[in-house]
């Protein structure tokens, strides 16, 4: 599945956040490279550094859900990130909206491109190394 039919998939209503959202994880994160994946027994759209997930963007029936493991490794980012996001249900890794309006994209641009200075890719790696 391409990226493009992942979007088209979902309904109606959030095609043009998901579409979005995708535009700006691109835009502002030149480390990464999307595709379609399963997850948590889902397809989503993960974003990869180096073949390791970054971010997720997966519609699931009752919401959409941001996955960003950035986040999930740094307290004071998530800290940061709920501020910037104050209308968003915030996990361990991961940012749940409804709509646009609890996922302005100007906001999350901000946190993408915090986010793209850090490699999970050279974190994991040095994990693996110890």
């Amino acid at each position: 599945m391409e990226i493009k039919e992942f979007i088209n998939s979902a309904p109606v209503e959030r095609r043009t956040i998901l579409s979005a959202i995708h535009e700006v994880i691109v835009a502002n994160d030149p480390t990464i490279l999307p595709a379609i994946k399963p997850m948590m027994g889902k397809e989503m759209i993960l974003y990869l550094d180096r073949g390791y997930m970054k971010y997720g963007l997966a519609s699931t029936q009752k919401y959409m859900s941001l996955h960003c493991l950035p986040m999930y490794m740094n307290p004071v980012l998530y800290e940061e990130f709920q501020n910037l996001l104050p209308d968003a249900k915030f996990q361990k890794g991961c940012i749940n909206f409804n709509d646009a309006a609890t996922m302005p994209v100007k906001a999350l641009a901000q946190v993408i491109t915090t986010c793209s200075a850090i490699s999970i890719a050279d974190m994991l790696e040095k994990r693996k190394k110890k």
